[in-house]
């Protein structure tokens, strides 16, 4: 679970430099690859946070 976090962590910092430095993602929604590191986000999230319910 700690792999899955650190993962999910390393996702979220990468969309947050990504999406400081792209004017695409800045102002009009994301660029394709924007979207890319932000879906992997998401399934690193999803994957995290199901595996904490109960």
């Amino acid at each position: 679970m700690r792999d899955l976090y650190e993962r999910y962590m390393r996702a979220a910092a990468a969309v947050r430099s990504h999406d400081a430095g792209c004017m695409t993602c800045a102002a009009m929604g994301r660029c394709p690859e924007g979207a890319r590191l932000f879906e992997s986000f998401e399934r690193l999230q999803d994957a995290y946070m199901n595996g904490k319910r109960p």
